[in-house]
């Protein structure tokens, strides 16, 4: 069973830091192209990055230079480093396996809040 648990998430000033991470298990990670995508309040689902099996990465326009996502296929784990953090950066994030529509699987998000 695909398994993928989310954690890190909280609430954070703008400007601040946070670091989520997710546990996968249950299938092969490290032959996945894994990403994260996040919801924020009455919106939909909006792809935020990716990373290849080999380490190649992808950014939303939104969060380059701001966000980086990496991996260890070692111990199965997907971390997105969030610095400088916008009100608008407010949302659920969820950790896919793979990364196009309708990005399942994925866990059952952690909560980012970004707020004065």
């Amino acid at each position: 069973e695909v398994q993928l648990v989310e954690s890190g998430g909280g609430l954070v000033q703008p400007g601040g830091s946070l670091r989520v991470s997710c546990a996968a298990s249950g299938f092969s990670f490290s032959v996945y192209v894994m990403s994260w995508v996040r919801q924020a309040p009455g919106k939909g689902l909006e792809w935020v990055s990716n990373i290849t099996p080999g380490g190649t990465t992808n950014y939303v326009d939104s969060v380059k230079g701001r966000f980086t996502i990496s991996r260890d296929n070692a111990k199965n784990t997907l971390v997105l480093q969030m610095n400088s953090l916008k009100p608008e950066d407010t949302a659920v994030y969820y950790c896919v396996r793979g990364s196009t529509w309708p990005y399942r699987p994925r866990g059952q998000g952690t909560q980012v809040t970004v707020s004065s």
